[in-house]
């Protein structure tokens, strides 16, 4: 599935309308990318320039997970990958860490948090150390800390996520969006297990109560929900792993109805068994007309219409880092052997735009600055 060159032309004319702006400009208010990595001397957190350079803006010894920034503020925040045990508090703009800060008691992170639309507040889902449940061993309750940003993140509420092993969180509209990712995928707990227990838990984002839940079917039971992704008019969507390699191609990508319900984005059978089971990363793009997932044991990035209409996919060795762009149909997506891509999409198809090599090994997620 190709461009016609006129619409080629076009979608490279757009990204060359870019402001060129440096990592060393990025900032609160401008374009930019954040990022995590994997550098010398352990791991960071980057902030990257629309020319598709990056640069550790905080270090530590500890892998990290998703990154997220402040709506009002220079602060930015990483989450340690699971099963995480520091979160860092850094500036964007100057760079520098600023504070970090522990799950609660007897918790871990599980690597993603979020800020309140006001800044005031930063939510992480943390998993209880894993627990007896009958012969097999599960990922541990979930829970949502909040903690005040003024506070030094302390936490001054614990919600249940209503699930186990909740994994990313997102706020939509006047929800809260957890997605409780049950037995992960390539963990220990995962050894024999065939139903992952994962659902969508809606939570009043006031007080965490519950308002809504989302499962899957019985064919999709292997399934663990795990990263999301919104459009910014109320809609959300859900990306999946799949506990068993035994070649069946499985949807991989849901939106969530504003009840909860799960309707699968459908791709040919062989795209679909390309993605091997994993997503790591989803985006919408700013005009939310397009969805893409990452996956990097797939090695590709697929892209949907948000009608649910398969646009096609682009190759990326160990790609997992994915965005949006400041333009409508456009994806910015990292890989693990240092590449950034811009890919633009429009309803005839997709296309990589924009290459650069030679960056640090990136890791698995990247959000607007």
């Amino acid at each position: 599935m190709g461009f016609s060159r006129r619409s080629l032309l076009g979608l490279a004319s757009a990204v060359i309308a870019w402001p060129r702006r440096s990592y060393a400009d990025v900032h609160a208010l401008d374009e930019g990318w954040l990022t995590t990595a994997g550098l010398d001397k352990g791991f960071g957190a980057l902030a990257m320039g629309t020319d598709m350079a990056a640069a550790p803006k905080a270090t530590t010894p500890a892998r990290l997970h998703g990154i997220e920034a402040s709506p009002n503020s220079p602060l930015a925040v990483a989450v340690g990958r699971r099963p995480g045990h520091v979160a860092l508090v850094f500036d964007r703009a100057r760079g520098g860490l600023v504070s970090q800060f522990a799950p609660g008691e007897g918790r871990v992170f599980s690597g993603h948090g979020r800020f309140s639309p006001d800044g005031t507040l930063f939510l992480t889902n943390e998993i209880e150390r894993g627990i007896e449940d009958g012969p097999h061993r599960t990922m541990g309750r979930g829970m949502v800390a909040v903690r005040s940003v003024a506070g030094k993140f302390e936490i001054t509420a614990e919600w249940a996520t209503n699930g186990d092993g909740p994994h990313d969180l997102m706020r939509v509209g006047e929800t809260l969006v957890v997605a409780n990712g049950g037995i992960e995928p390539h963990t220990p707990e995962a050894r024999d297990a065939e139903v992952s227990g994962s659902t969508i838990s809606l939570l009043d984002p006031a007080s965490g109560g519950i308002r809504g839940e989302g499962a899957l079917s019985q064919d999709l039971a292997s399934l663990s929900l795990r990263h999301l992704a919104r459009d910014g008019q109320g809609g959300v969507v859900v990306a999946a792993q799949d506990l068993l390699a035994d070649g069946v191609a499985r949807p991989l990508l849901f939106d969530i109805a504003k009840d909860g319900k799960l309707t699968a984005y459908e791709a040919p059978e062989n795209e679909l068994r390309a993605l091997r089971g994993y997503v790591g990363s989803v985006a919408i793009d700013a005009s939310g007309a397009f969805v893409a997932c990452a996956s990097p044991r797939g090695g590709r990035v697929s892209v949907w219409q948000r009608d649910g209409r398969y646009v096609g996919a682009v190759p990326l060795v160990d790609g997992c880092g994915l965005a949006a762009t400041p333009e409508p149909g456009r994806f910015i997506a990292t890989s693990g052997y240092g590449e950034v891509i811009v890919i633009a999409a429009a309803a005839d198809g997709l296309g990589v735009v924009a290459r650069r090599t030679g960056g640090p090994r990136y890791d698995n997620h990247m959000v607007v600055a």
